[in-house]
């Protein structure tokens, strides 16, 4: 499985978040510069975090982006489906009763088996995200890294 860029873009833009402190926003230009990434498309993904409720927007001049919810309650998996949507990537077309090798119609009345696996490997992916908070990711940095964050995105430490 392969995730498009701006999945990497919004895991860390929303990991950058929790480490600021609480009440403190940080605007789509400071995370754009932050990871030189490009600002209007960056806007876009993290609107789709707001909308799912992960994270909060608020406009003027000290406007921004901050967690909608505590660190502990948002996982990556909220993340990554909240962009990328809940569907399993792999979805079979049932190519085992089609052409020279199909089977017959009485032997594909279960599910077919590679579909099952792949199901359930999905399935574990899913749990491994929904297991894995913004907090554990945060309490994993080096013990600098959220004083260092803060200090080059919003000027404090």
């Amino acid at each position: 499985m392969k995730l498009p860029g701006s999945t990497e873009w919004v895991l860390h833009c929303a990991t950058t978040l929790a480490q600021l402190d609480p009440g403190t926003s940080a605007s789509t230009t400071q995370l754009a510069q932050y990871y030189d990434l490009p600002a209007p498309y960056l806007a876009k993904q993290l609107k789709t975090l707001v909308r799912a409720g992960l994270l909060s927007a608020t406009t003027g001049p000290r406007g921004g982006f901050r967690l909608a919810r505590p660190a502990t309650e948002i996982t990556l998996l909220h993340i990554v489906e909240a962009v990328d949507g809940t569907s399993s990537p792999y979805e079979c077309r049932e190519i085992r009763q089609q052409g020279r090798g199909a089977l017959p119609a009485d032997e594909c009345r279960r599910d077919c088996i590679l579909a099952a696996k792949m199901a359930e490997a999905h399935q574990a992916w899913q749990h491994s995200l929904a297991g894995v908070s913004l907090a554990d990711i945060v309490a994993d940095l080096p013990p600098t890294a959220p004083a260092r964050t803060r200090l080059r995105l919003t000027g404090t430490a």
